[in-house]
């Protein structure tokens, strides 16, 4: 049986680029028809790899984390949708590969049309340059604000933090601990500009000592949480970064002894699983993640057939999700000056 010849092998029959290979061999449309026969007449020749037609192929999904509660639901919509228009999703996970040289092959790979890439910890930089090969790919969730010309899909963070934290004001609390995110991430700043915009429309400022930024585990927001609860003016309110952290503040205050809410409300983000696990159900933010998926395939597949894009960088509606980890802020007995 003869060898299937390489993209680089039939390249070099035809005098052509690799990628330029690699795009009729994947069916993308922006190839002179000539250019195309050219390079089928070499596949018949040397017993390449069939191209596809129509757009079709495969779908490069690179999800570099643990497929938890939050990042699972975002790819399982991904590969859902991508399989739904009769195409294979090429999935890439964990954690290992947040140190591979994966995004490098794609614009000469002959088996994928496109990509989705869910929060890439690579730099814009990097993005550009796999935009700039003729490589479609969708930013799904991105880590830091993404270059103009790339495809984004997010989820309107800083107006579902503002509601969270515009709950806990209409509920008297003032004095809020907020455990966010990691400082580089996109999300952080804009959840933070929705927190901090919700307690300035009461005139309050976040006090630098009751704001913390962690990793979003459940350790890491329980140790955050003991060191805000045992200040001597303890905040009457923990906001927690995700659901995880939140879960961890619950743990903190319950070896205190605070009641939740009665002595201190505790909220989360995302409204995942672990969010309706607590005693009591935390109240968070619920993010559409399976939608935010469907999203990112349907902006993936206009690209591919070579659709115009008039928003490039959208984001998707979050929803309050009040339970009963929220409540009346604490009235603070005022030290009597006998005490």
């Amino acid at each position: 049986m003869r060898q299937r010849a390489t993209v680089r092998e039939l390249a070099a029959e035809t005098g052509l680029s690799i990628a330029t290979v690699s795009r009729v061999l994947s069916g993308r449309t922006n190839v002179a028809p000539r250019t195309r026969e050219l390079v089928l007449r070499a596949v018949d020749r040397l017993g390449g790899a069939a191209p596809a037609t129509g757009g079709r192929g495969g779908v490069y999904v690179r999800c570099p984390y643990l497929l938890d509660d939050y990042f699972g639901p975002m790819v399982t919509s991904v590969v859902e949708t991508v399989e739904l228009h009769g195409m294979t999703a090429v999935l890439d996970a964990g954690t290992s590969a947040q140190h591979s040289a994966a995004l490098s092959a794609l614009p000469t790979s002959d088996d994928v049309a496109g990509g989705v890439l869910i929060l890439p910890p690579e730099p814009g930089e990097s993005l550009v340059r796999l935009r700039e090969q003729g490589f479609p790919f969708v930013v799904l969730d991105p880590r830091t604000s993404p270059p103009r010309d790339i495809v984004a899909v997010s989820a309107a963070h800083v107006t579902g933090a503002r509601s969270l934290m515009t709950h806990l004001v209409e509920l008297g609390h003032r004095r809020v601990g907020i455990i966010a995110g990691p400082r580089e991430w996109l999300v952080t700043d804009n959840r933070m500009t929705g927190y901090v915009a919700a307690l300035a429309d009461v005139g309050v400022l976040p006090a630098p000592e009751l704001l913390r930024f962690v990793e979003p585990t459940v350790r890491d927001g329980y140790a955050a949480a003991c060191d805000l609860l045992d200040q001597a003016d303890r905040p009457t309110a923990l906001v927690g970064f995700n659901d995880k952290i939140a879960v961890g503040a619950l743990r903190a205050a319950r070896e205190r002894g605070l009641r939740v809410p009665a002595d201190l409300s505790v909220v989360g983000f995302d409204d995942s699983d672990i969010s309706q696990a607590t005693d009591p159900m935390l109240t968070t933010v619920r993010q559409p993640l399976a939608e935010l998926g469907r999203m990112a395939v349907t902006l993936l597949l206009r690209m591919i057939k070579r659709h115009e894009l008039d928003a490039r960088h959208v984001e998707l509606a979050t929803d309050l999700v009040v339970r009963g980890s929220t409540g009346t802020a604490p009235v603070r007995r005022e030290p009597s000056t006998s005490d």
